[in-house]
C-alpha cells in the first residue's frame, strides 16, 4: 500500500479518535470515525480512504479468529469459577506482610491465563478489599498492586495483545510469552514495591465497603468448592503445554487449537463438564467486543500505514540520532498512550511499523517483546476502559484514581527498560 495520505491527516485522525472516546463514544465507532477523518483530510478521495480501511480491517482477520477461539480458555475460567479460586487461595495462603504481592500475584496469573486485564482486576477486587479493611491497607495500595500484577501478566499471556503480536511479527505464542518473562518479573516486583510504600496511605477501607464489590458477575462461585487450586489451573496450564510442544515434537499447535483444547480439557479434569455451554456463551460475550475493537483497531491501522506518519517517525529519529531499534518501544509507548489500550496499542504498532523494524535488521521477537512492553506504559489514561473498570472495582473516586497513573506508568517503564536492555542489538 503506497503512502497517500499525509502525515498531520493521520495524527488528525487519532487524535479526533481520541476526543471521541474521550466524549464516551463507542471505542469502534471512535476509530472507525477517526480513520474515515484522518484518510480524507490527509488528501485522500473517500473510496480510497474506504479501501485503506476495509484492508486494515481485513488483516486482523485471522487475529480475530484466534482471539474468539481464546474465549473458550477465559469462559471456562470464569464460569468454572477457577479464576476466583486461584485468586482465594494465593491470598489466603499469604501472610500478611505478603498480602499485597499475593494480590499482584493473583492479577498475574489471572492474565497469564488468558484473562483479560479488566475482568483479572474485578475477579481479584473483592477478595482485595476484604483483605484490606481486615488489615487496614489503604485502597490505592490494593489497586495499584493488582493493576500491576495485571500490567505485568499482560507480557506473557494469553491474551489477545499477545495473540496479536505472534501472528503480525510471525513469532510462535509460545516464544514470544518465554522471551517477555523477564520484563514481566521486572514490572512485578516494581508494583509490588510502589504498592507498599503506600500500603499505609490516608484512605482505609471500612468493613462494610469490603464485600460491596461483589457485585461483579465475573467473580461468581459456581460450586467453587468443587474446585481445587491445581484443577483450576488445568486450563491454562494445557494450553501452554500444547503450545511449547512444537520445540519437543517439531509439529506447531497453533492457538487456533490449543486455547479451546486446554480450556475444554480443563472442564474435564475439574469435571465442570456440565458448565460447556455456559463457559462457551460466557467466552464469546467477553471476546466478541474485543473483536469488534480489533475491526476498528485495524480501520485506524490501514489509514496510518498507507500514510507518511511511519516515514516521517521513521526520518525524525534519524535526524535526533536514535538507533533504529528505538522504533519498536516508541512506537508501541506512542500508540499505546493514544489508544489507551494494550490491545489496540500493539495491534497498530505491529501492523504499521512491524515490516519496517525487520528491514532495519530488528529481529521479529526483539520487535514483538520491545513493542509490547512499550504499550503497557499509558495503558490506563483516563480514555481507556481499564482506568474506569479498575476505579469502580474497588470503588474509588476517578479523582483519587488519576494519582496512581505515574505509579502504574513506573511499571511500565520498568518493563520497557528491561525488554530494550535484553533485545537491543549488541555492537
Amino acid at each position: 500500500m503506497e503512502p497517500q495520505i499525509s502525515s498531520l491527516g493521520a495524527l488528525a485522525g487519532l487524535l479526533l479518535a481520541i476526543v471521541l472516546i474521550l466524549r464516551k463514544v463507542h471505542p469502534v465507532y471512535s476509530l472507525m470515525m477517526g480513520s474515515l477523518a484522518g484518510g480524507l483530510l490527509g488528501g485522500n478521495d473517500p473510496v480510497t480512504t474506504v479501501n485503506c480501511m476495509i484492508a486494515g480491517a481485513g488483516e486482523m482477520m485471522q487475529a480475530v479468529l484466534r482471539i474468539l477461539a481464546a474465549g473458550v480458555l477465559v469462559g471456562v475460567m470464569i464460569q468454572t469459577g477457577a479464576a476466583n479460586v486461584i485468586a482465594k487461595t494465593l491470598v489466603a495462603r499469604a501472610g500478611e506482610r505478603w498480602i499485597l504481592p499475593a494480590l499482584a500475584a493473583a492479577s498475574m496469573i489471572l492474565t497469564i491465563s488468558g484473562i483479560i486485564m479488566d475482568v483479572a482486576v474485578i475477579t481479584v477486587a473483592p477478595i482485595a478489599l476484604a483483605a484490606g479493611a481486615r488489615l487496614n491497607l489503604s485502597r490505592v495500595a490494593i489497586l495499584l498492586a493488582m493493576t500491576g500484577g495485571a500490567k505485568a501478566g499482560n507480557l506473557i499471556s494469553l491474551n489477545p495483545n499477545t495473540i496479536i503480536l505472534s501472528e503480525t511479527m510471525n513469532v510462535p505464542l509460545m516464544k514470544l510469552m518465554l522471551a517477555g518473562v523477564v520484563p514481566a518479573l521486572g514490572g512485578f516486583a516494581m508494583a509490588c514495591v510502589l504498592a507498599s510504600l503506600l500500603r499505609k496511605g490516608r484512605e482505609r477501607i471500612e468493613e462494610e465497603g469490603a464485600g460491596a464489590s461483589g457485585q461483579s458477575d465475573h467473580a461468581t462461585s459456581l460450586a467453587e468448592g468443587d474446585v481445587g487450586f491445581f484443577a483450576a489451573l488445568s486450563s491454562p496450564a494445557l494450553a501452554m503445554l500444547l503450545l511449547a510442544s512444537r520445540s519437543v515434537t517439531g509439529i506447531p499447535i497453533d492457538p487456533l487449537i490449543a486455547l479451546p483444547f486446554g480450556g475444554l480439557a480443563g472442564l474435564c479434569v475439574m469435571r465442570r463438564t456440565r458448565d460447556m455451554t455456559a463457559s462457551l456463551q460466557l467466552g464469546m460475550t467477553k471476546m466478541a467486543s474485543v473483536s469488534l475493537l480489533m475491526v476498528g483497531t485495524g480501520c485506524l491501522a490501514g489509514i496510518i500505514e498507507s500514510s507518511c506518519l511511519r516515514d516521517s517517525l521513521v526520518n525524525f529519529m534519524g535526524s535526533a540520532g536514535l538507533p533504529g531499534f528505538t522504533l519498536a518501544p516508541l512506537s508501541g509507548i506512542l500508540l499505546g498512550c493514544v489508544t489507551a489500550s494494550p490491545i489496540a496499542g500493539v495491534t497498530i504498532a505491529s501492523s504499521v511499523f512491524g515490516t519496517t523494524l525487520v528491514g532495519m535488521g530488528v529481529p521479529p521477537l526483539a520487535s514483538a517483546v520491545m513493542i509490547h512492553s512499550g504499550a503497557m506504559t499509558f495503558d490506563t489514561l483516563p480514555h481507556g476502559s481499564f482506568f474506569h473498570t479498575s476505579a469502580s472495582a474497588v470503588q474509588m473516586e476517578l479523582g483519587r484514581r488519576m494519582v496512581l497513573i505515574p505509579c502504574e506508568m513506573l511499571v511500565g517503564l520498568t518493563e520497557t527498560a528491561l525488554a530494550v536492555l535484553m533485545f537491543m542489538p549488541r555492537q
